[in-house]
């Protein structure tokens, strides 16, 4: 195949650098994926037929042992205006794109929609399978469509918003079709101007009060919503981890109401079809997670949402935190966490 002559392709390789916990599982196969001629060429070799894992900036998995298989890293790049209109633009990103480094390109050219997601690790890619969300914002309010490659036919399809089928950290590529496709572009319908900011959600208005900005623009929303993620998340470049690591859940507002005559202080947030979302971290740190080290590993000091790997875990350690961290929540609030990352 003339197309192997340039893509890069690595047997018994560590992908240490390659998820953000920086576990040192290995790949039996590692292939960098660049372009649509290389995924061409996999599925002509019939790797997508054979056991294979696809990465994009590996920010959202825990591998928990080596992977005896296909390993695949998206590294196609590219962000550009599809179109515009005066109130309106829409831009499209490839799946293998840096997240934030979408977002800033977006804040540079003042297209406003996506700067409440601002520093949240990942891809391009990623975002929409995810539907990543933060500060009330969500990849769905701004998603446009997106082109994914199937893996058993070897064709494009392109996906509308309807098709995606979003949901609270959910879409259809982790449901009916988990497995069956790669996103390869994403497309955005982003503002040009009279943007509609998102400020009522964490503490975005208390930092802009602080600065003295009282008519923020999304420039200063984005460098808000930084300053908050920092002050309270672990750089994975320095401290090993995935962000959040448990969804919050979502519960029936009767089961809400008995929480909340039980727990005065629990936070609630109103969720679709009347249920109410409760925040998964607040409910760790009751259990007194926060800042608690088992052995390498932990729920961050900042943070109780998020594990780490303080150096030297394995992806078992973390996963076996996680349990009891589960297990805690569910004996004391009768709650269920469910995992925001895919577990290997």
């Amino acid at each position: 195949m003339r197309y192997f002559r340039s893509m890069q392709h690595f047997t018994n390789h560590s992908l240490s650098t390659y998820n953000t916990f920086g576990l040192p599982a290995k790949a039996q196969n590692l292939w960098l994926v660049a372009n649509e001629d290389d995924l061409l060429a996999l599925h002509a070799k019939g790797i997508f037929a054979q056991k294979h894992l696809i990465l994009g900036g590996g920010s959202n998995i825990l591998l928990t042992r080596d992977f005896d298989g296909h390993v695949v890293v998206l590294q196609n790049s590219g962000k550009r205006i599809i179109g515009q209109d005066e109130n309106e633009v829409e831009v499209q990103f490839a799946a293998g794109e840096r997240w934030h480094t979408c977002v800033m390109w977006a804040l540079q050219h003042n297209f406003g929609g996506i700067e409440n997601l601002a520093l949240i690790p990942g891809t391009a890619g990623a975002a929409p399978m995810q539907n990543i969300g933060a500060y009330g914002v969500e990849v769905k309010d701004s998603f446009k469509q997106l082109r994914a490659f199937h893996k058993a036919s070897g064709e494009f399809r392109t996906f509308s918003h309807s098709q995606c089928a979003f949901g609270y950290r959910e879409s259809v590529f982790k449901n009916e079709l988990k497995d069956a496709y790669i996103i390869w572009e994403v497309n955005f319908a982003l503002s040009t101007q009279n943007h509609k900011l998102h400020l009522a959600y964490g503490a975005i208005n208390t930092v802009l009060q602080q600065k003295g900005i009282t008519a923020p623009n999304i420039q200063q929303v984005a460098e808000a919503v930084i300053e908050i993620r920092q002050s309270k998340l672990p750089d994975p470049a320095k401290i090993g981890n995935s962000g959040s690591f448990f969804k919050n859940p979502v519960v029936d507002a009767d089961f809400a109401e008995k929480l909340k005559r039980e727990h005065t202080d629990m936070p609630m947030y109103a969720a679709e079809d009347g249920k109410v979302k409760l925040a998964a971290g607040w409910l760790i740190e009751q259990c007194g997670w926060k800042g608690k080290v088992v052995g390498a590993t932990g729920a961050h000091k900042q943070q109780a949402l998020v594990l780490v790997n303080y150096g030297g875990a394995t992806g078992s350690e973390i996963w076996q935190l996680a349990i009891n961290i589960q297990q805690s929540v569910k004996e004391k609030f009768g709650v269920q966490l469910q995992p925001e990352v895919n577990v290997y």
